[in-house]
């Protein structure tokens, strides 16, 4: 019978406060009386370590050696996650603190910078032009890269050519690829060599070669996670291989590849060094991606945190501020869209798959299909069925 290492009782809670005092107790002695050590941080690393070792001691008395192993690193695993929790948070706070000035004012939202000057109230002026900007970069971005990106990964998965090897090797060589250096390529052949001036356009090509291969990468992995009996039960009904992948394979792993997506757009949508070379640095809006200098919000606060002007300054916050909002709005997005689990269907898909099922019943075998007032009722029915199963 399975023994289960990872329960917690009152006793355990218990423990835990009693090791937590006794560290923190132990800490204190050391810093102040047994060493000369001082500081802050190191008193929190001491302590921690005198938690952790004290822990697996008392817990050794009582608990058998997997029990005591998974607690130990249970209590690891958690600290970790709250030490990222916590540097995240302070990030965030930070941000929006140094930018509230800025954030609270509604014109920040509603006008750009062209007839702002450094030194003007926060009342005058605002991001309006980078957000625009970053959405139309963002925009023209997936539209040349999920295509590739996901047509690239089924290669990968599907093919059995022997190019996949190499495919593979310059896509993770393409992964490290320093984001200056594409900003630098597209320059060099964008701009200089075919003569197409500084735009969004421009900076949307540099941000689709750095989401290139982060999309390739985890979709590959997504795809290799779609259980082999589908293609299987696919290829034993006739289906060929490409209406296996488009029927079976990317629907299975729809959730998936929409992170996929998200992790590609989080990495370019941050990017200010290919957009500072490629587009440049505007402070009115533009809405013609293909001429003329087009802001974003990572740019724009670079620049403005750069002045030493304080309302610039709390203006470049701001532009961060409202970079991570855009990026935690344009996720949950992605996972209402996106997010549902493999294999359920909304309802209207359950109805359209169900009138699909009885038609395809009636070409059939026409004789044992009802009548169509019977045949509507059921296809009413069927996706209630469906999702009580």
């Amino acid at each position: 019978m399975p023994r289960s290492i990872s329960s917690f009782s009152k006793r355990d809670a218990q423990m835990l406060a009693g090791v937590g005092l006794s560290s923190i107790c132990m800490a204190a002695l050391i810093f102040g009386r047994l060493t000369p050590l001082h500081g802050r941080l190191g008193f929190a690393v001491t302590a921690f370590v005198l938690f952790v070792v004290t822990y697996a001691v008392m817990s050794s008395f009582t608990e058998s050696r997997p029990a005591v192993i998974d607690r130990v690193m249970t209590v690891l695993l958690t600290a970790a996650a709250a030490v990222a929790l916590v540097a995240l948070g302070s990030v965030i706070f930070f941000t929006f603190k140094r930018g509230w000035t800025a954030l609270r004012h509604l014109n920040f939202y509603t006008e750009d910078l062209r007839v702002t000057g450094p030194e003007q109230p926060l009342t005058s002026g605002g991001v309006l032009h980078a957000i625009v900007g970053t959405l139309i970069m963002t925009a023209i971005s997936l539209v040349l890269t999920v295509p590739l990106a996901v047509t690239c990964a089924v290669f990968l998965t599907e093919s059995k050519s022997r190019a996949v090897n190499a495919v593979r090797t310059i896509v993770t060589a393409m992964t490290a690829l320093p984001s200056i250096v594409a900003g630098l390529f597209i320059f060099a052949t964008w701009v200089l060599v075919l003569g197409f001036p500084r735009s969004g356009l421009a900076a949307s090509i540099s941000i689709s070669i750095m989401m290139l291969p982060i999309i390739i990468r985890s979709a590959d992995v997504v795809l290799r996670l779609v259980p082999g009996s589908l293609r299987e039960a696919a290829a034993a009904l006739g289906a060929p291989r490409w209406r296996t992948v488009w029927h079976v394979v990317l629907p299975t792993a729809r959730s998936g590849l929409t992170t996929s997506v998200i992790l590609g757009v989080a990495r370019g949508i941050g990017e200010t060094a290919p957009v500072l070379l490629t587009s440049g640095y505007a402070t009115s809006l533009n809405l013609d991606p293909t001429n003329n200098p087009m802001a974003s919000l990572p740019v724009t606060a670079f620049k403005l945190v750069s002045s030493p002007e304080p309302n610039q300054i709390a203006r470049g916050f701001g532009a961060a501020s409202v970079l991570m909002v855009m990026v935690l709005v344009l996720f949950t997005i992605a996972r209402v869209l996106g997010g549902r689990p493999a294999g359920r269907q909304s309802t209207r898909q359950a109805r359209r798959a169900a009138a699909q099922s009885l038609a395809d019943l009636a070409r059939i075998e026409p004789e044992s299909v009802p009548e169509a007032p019977q045949l509507g009722e059921r296809a009413g029915r069927l996706p209630a069925i469906l999702q009580r199963k």
